[in-house]
This record gives structure tokens, C-alpha cells and sequence, in this order.
């Protein structure tokens, strides 16, 4: 199990936001309050089960309950439901004002839980949608999922273009998607962002490498986004998020969530889960040791103190 500690704090998208509301005042941060609260009523997308399976009692956020998030980065087009392009599962004690975030490679051979076979992980949003993708992973880690929260990246360029595009740091030149892009600083409108992001085959941690710039797009989004020159333009924003993302979170959740557990966010911990590639019949799988399952398992489970 390899770890990393993470000195940059970020957030999700729809904290990034209600952060500036609450740097905001005056009669306009007024007018924002009430669209962002509308926005995200149209986020809104409640799971069909009270609680997970996985819990004897539902989590609490207002008695700041350690909680867990799934997000999930979906690869959707019209009359297409797709496949999850990226998942990432996030421990979020404020207790101990900490984050464990733990990426799961798209790839990664499990069983499938409502499909009855074993299949690649990112399959299973295929088969049975946001469901289907947390009963999954919940039985590969053996950890409840409370929250989650989905992106479509086929149109998260417009949330990037929304904030006026963004700034990351390139670690080494590629090209991918027509574009070309050099090593050092770049600026990047969103289709540029979308073929960043996307990138796998050049980088030599293949999945790992992806995530990592779908880690870059989504924190300068957010710093972007929480700027002041961006109270301008929140409209745009929150028009390209109510289109693009879903989740069980409620507006008032997530005022609790950015109140009690923002300071978690400066203690980031990332873990990956390693495994070796393999094929069967043909296909492609990346095959995660019982040893390195258990050993992350008990560690998110630890996180959640359960």
C-alpha cells in the first residue's frame, strides 16, 4: 500500500462553491445564495436505500460523524450511458481532521454486485449506473459509502470554460486528443482540459497518471471558480454544473460539510491500491492482491471508525 501526503487542500466542486458564499456579503452574495441553492436541487439525485448495508446506523453530519464519498468521474454521451472513467473514494474524519482518498484503477477485476460475474470495476456503472458502482465497490473494500457525488467529464469542459479556464503544472510533454502539450505551466480552455485529463497510454503509471490530472483539472477548477473575478460569472458556473453533476448530497449537507469538516481537507492522505496486470480470454485486467485489499480496507475502515 503506497501513500502519499498531500500538502494542497481540495475540495469537490459543489464545496468550492459554497465557499465563496460564505466569503461573500451584501445583497449580491444574497442573489448568489438563492442560485446556487436552486443549483444544486437540480443535483440532487437521492440514492434508493436509506443507509448502506455496511452500517448498523446512518451517519450524522451534524454530530460530525466520520463519512465517506465516492466520486465518480463518468464518460457519458447522448443515448449512452458510458462507463466510469475515474473513481475515487473519500474517508473524511473531522475528528482527526484528516482525508484518506483512495483511487481505484478503472480496470481493477471484482465482482460485479447485482450482475453476478466478475468483471472489470468501471463495468459496473455500465450495467446498473451509480447503484450498481457503489454496491460494487462498497463489497471490494468492505466499507459503507454514505455520499457520492458524479461528474460527466464528456462535458466537464464546460465547467472549465465557465471559470475562464484553467492553470496547471505539466510534469512531461505528450500529445493526446490533437493537442500537444509541453512540460512546464500550461493554460487550458476545456476541451484542452477534457484531453489532458484523458491521457493514459503515454504516462508511464498508466491509470494512475490519469487521475492524477483529473486531481489537477478539478483543484484549479475550484481555485478558479473561488476567485473573486469569478462572482461575475457564477451564472455560467452553476449552469454548467447543474447540467454536468449528480449526487445524494443536499444543498443543506453540504453547508454542514463545508462548516465541520473543511479542516480535514489540509491533512490529504492518498493511498493506491497496486495490483498486476494481467489477461484473461483475451482482455485486460488489473488483478489487486488479497493481501493489498485487506491491508487498504482496514485502513479506510479505520478511518471511518468502524
Amino acid at each position: 500500500m503506497k501513500k502519499k501526503s498531500r500538502k494542497k487542500k481540495w475540495l469537490w466542486i459543489v464545496l468550492g462553491i459554497v465557499a465563496v458564499l460564505l466569503l461573500s456579503t451584501g445583497a449580491y452574495a444574497y442573489s448568489i445564495y438563492h442560485s446556487v441553492r436552486e443549483t444544486f436541487n437540480q443535483t440532487e439525485e437521492p440514492l434508493h436505500r436509506e443507509k448502506s448495508s455496511q452500517r448498523k446506523e446512518q451517519v450524522n453530519l451534524n454530530q460530525n460523524d466520520p463519512i465517506s464519498i465516492l466520486l465518480l468521474g463518468v464518460d457519458e454521451r447522448e443515448k449512452d450511458r458510458g462507463r466510469s472513467d475515474s473513481m475515487m473514494l473519500l474517508a473524511v474524519n473531522p475528528k482527526t481532521n484528516s482525508v484518506k482518498m483512495v483511487s481505484i484503477p478503472r480496470d481493477t477485476r471484482t465482482e460485479i454486485v447485482g450482475k453476478g460475474k466478475v468483471d472489470k470495476i468501471n463495468h459496473a456503472y455500465a450495467f446498473g449506473g451509480v447503484e450498481m458502482s457503489i454496491e460494487t465497490v462498497e463489497n471490494f473494500l468492505h466499507v459503507p459509502i454514505d455520499y457520492y457525488v458524479k461528474v460527466n467529464m464528456e462535458s466537464f469542459k464546460d465547467i472549465v470554460d465557465a471559470v475562464g479556464g484553467v492553470h496547471v503544472q505539466n510534469p512531461f510533454s505528450f500529445s493526446s486528443g490533437g493537442y500537444t502539450f509541453k512540460k512546464g505551466e500550461l493554460d487550458l480552455d476545456g476541451n484542452e482540459a477534457l484531453a489532458y485529463s484523458r491521457m493514459r497510454k503515454q504516462d508511464p503509471r498508466g491509470d494512475f497518471g490519469r487521475q492524477e490530472r483529473q486531481r489537477q483539472i478539478i483543484q484549479a477548477v475550484i481555485k478558479e471558480g473561488a476567485s473573486l473575478s469569478s462572482l461575475t460569472n457564477y451564472q455560467d458556473i452553476l449552469d454548467s454544473i447543474a447540467k454536468n453533476m449528480k449526487t445524494n448530497l443536499t444543498f443543506d449537507d453540504m453547508i454542514r460539510i463545508q462548516k465541520n469538516y473543511k479542516n480535514a481537507s489540509g491533512n490529504l492522505q492518498q493511498v493506491e491500491l497496486n495490483g498486476a496486470g494481467e489477461k484473461i480470454n483475451g482482455i485486460y485486467y488489473l488483478s489487486i492482491p488479497e493481501k493489498e485489499r485487506s491491508s487498504v480496507s482496514q485502513m479506510l475502515r479505520k478511518q471511518l471508525g468502524i
